[in-house]
């Protein structure tokens, strides 16, 4: 009889189903060629699961399904772990003095948000149709190629191919604030410097584009008063998690486990 590729995994005699674990490795990244990486991290992602709701089961825990986006809701497992944790876990917030200490570390890193003035040229098409989207793809990549090799064009061409009603004022956006944008289009902007030019045409919701950065001022560096709530946040999610990483791993020195290893993870 052929050994099995992975061994079974089981928690406090319950056994986590091989079915569980593949389908739970999708959600892993691993190596090329590597699938055993995705299949450990998934087996160990499970039988954190399995800890959790059986700790939940020993102390009684119920908890009622909350709203976690619009139309969706906790399953009756996150519900009983997120009750779990609400009951075992409890941080205390910062001091005043490590709050501003982090600060201190790099004032710079914290600033009001920057001014972008960008262009682009839009190639439309609908994401969701194949056939339409690579065909645009084909166009906006040709297009690019010209345009990296004779920036100068850039505003003729967009006058001459863009999809966007700012292709009457050479592919001009004006000012752009974080969240004027669709995510795709602002991640693009970040990546780029003064003058820069995307070097492949940026996929969203409305087509492909091709964007350059015509200049940007970075935000001043903000005040601690201002800034002082949203570092002691930080601090207290990173508070939050490490003593979720430290009650699950008390929970793990304590159970029989077998086929997956925690301590290794």
């Amino acid at each position: 009889m052929d050994k099995p590729l992975f061994p079974e995994v089981i928690v406090n005699g319950q056994k986590i189903p091989t079915a569980a674990i593949a389908a739970e490795a999708q959600h892993h990244d691993a190596p090329a060629g590597k699938p055993g990486v995705a299949w450990r991290q998934a087996a160990n992602a499970l039988v954190v699961r399995a800890l959790l709701t059986q700790e939940a089961a020993r102390r009684d825990i119920e908890a009622t399904p909350e709203e976690v986006a619009p139309g969706k809701w906790e399953t009756e497992e996150e519900a009983r772990i997120r009750g779990l944790l609400e009951d075992a876990i409890e941080t205390a917030p910062p001091p005043e003095a490590e709050i501003r200490a982090e600060w201190a570390r790099d004032p710079t890193r914290f600033r009001a948000p920057p001014l972008w003035e960008a262009s682009h040229i839009l190639l439309a098409c609908d994401p969701r149709d194949p056939d339409r989207r690579h065909a645009a793809e084909a166009v906006a990549r040709e297009l690019s190629r010209k345009i990296l090799a004779r920036p100068d064009r850039f505003s003729q061409e967009a006058e001459a191919n863009s999809d966007c009603a700012s292709r009457a004022e050479g592919g001009r956006l004006g000012q752009l604030r974080p969240g004027d944008t669709v995510p795709e289009f602002e991640a693009a902007l970040r990546g780029l410097v003064a003058g820069g030019i995307t070097a492949e045409p940026v996929l969203s919701r409305f087509g492909w584009h091709i964007i350059r950065l015509d200049a940007v001022a970075e935000g001043a560096p903000l005040p601690y008063d201002a800034v002082r709530p949203r570092i002691a946040e930080a601090m207290e999610r990173a508070a939050w998690t490490a003593a979720v990483r430290d009650f699950v791993a008390s929970l793990a020195a304590e159970a029989d486990i077998s086929g997956a290893d925690l301590a290794a993870a």
